[in-house]
C-alpha cells in the first residue's frame, strides 16, 4: 500500500476535528490514559471524522476496541505487539503498522507481514522518554535497504525543515506530533506540512 507522506499523530478525537478539514490523510490516535468507554467514543468519533474528509485513521494500540469500532488500521509497539492477538486483527481484515527500534524489532516486525514498519526515534524527541539514542538518517537509509517493499514511516524529533533529509534516506512517510501540537498555531503548522510533502505524494 502506499502511505500518505505526512503522518499526523494525535491524543483526541478534537485534534482530528481540527486539522483533518485541511487536507491531512494519515492519522494516528494514540491514546494512553483512558477509562474503555469514552475511549471506545473517542475512537467512533474520530473514525466519522476520518470518513468526513477521505482522511486514513489508524488506531494506536487498543485493538480490541479498533476491531469492536469498525476500524480498519492499527498501529503496535513491540511491547503490544507481544500481548495482541495478531490472528483476531487480521480476521477482522485490519492493516497493521509496527514500531521498531533495533534489528531485532525489526526481525520481529516483518515476521507479521506489517502494511508499514516505523523506525524511531530519528531526531531527538521531548515527546517521552527512549531508551534509544537518536537513529539518524544513516539507520533510516538502511532500514530502507532491509524492509524492501514495505513502507518506512519515520519518527521523532521531525519538522518541515528536516523532510528532504527524511525521504532522501528512503522514509515513505514522516510522522509528527509535538512539531503540530505543541505549536502555537498547529492550523498554520498543519499546512506547512502538508506543503512541504507534496511533492513526495
Amino acid at each position: 500500500m502506499k502511505l500518505d507522506p505526512f503522518y499526523l499523530i494525535v491524543d483526541s478525537a478534537a485534534w482530528i476535528a481540527r486539522l483533518a478539514p485541511l487536507g491531512v490523510k494519515l492519522v494516528q490516535l494514540r491514546i494512553k490514559e483512558m477509562d474503555e468507554q469514552n475511549l471506545k467514543a473517542e475512537i467512533a468519533e474520530a473514525k466519522r471524522i476520518c470518513a468526513g474528509h477521505d482522511c486514513q485513521l489508524v488506531v494506536n494500540d487498543h485493538w480490541r476496541l479498533a476491531i469492536e469500532t469498525g476500524c480498519d488500521f492499527i498501529h503496535l509497539g513491540q511491547e503490544d505487539l507481544e500481548e495482541a492477538d495478531l490472528g483476531a486483527i487480521r480476521a477482522a481484515g485490519m492493516k497493521l503498522g509496527i514500531s521498531t527500534h533495533d534489528g531485532a524489532e525489526l526481525r520481529t516486525a516483518l515476521a507479521e507481514k506489517p502494511e508499514y514498519v516505523a523506525l524511531g526515534p530519528v531526531y531527538p524527541t521531548i515527546l517521552k522518554k527512549m531508551k534509544w539514542a537518536p537513529q539518524g538518517l544513516d539507520r533510516l537509509a538502511d532500514w530502507r535497504k532491509r524492509v524492501g517493499d514495505v513502507p518506512l514511516v519515520a519518527i521523532g524529533g521531525l519538522n518541515p525543515e528536516r523532510l528532504p533529509g527524511v525521504f532522501g534516506a528512503g522514509a515513505d512517510s514522516a510522522a509528527v506530533v509535538t512539531d503540530i501540537t505543541l505549536n502555537p498555531d498547529p492550523e498554520a503548522r498543519t499546512r506547512e506540512w502538508l506543503a512541504a510533502t507534496e511533492k513526495w505524494r
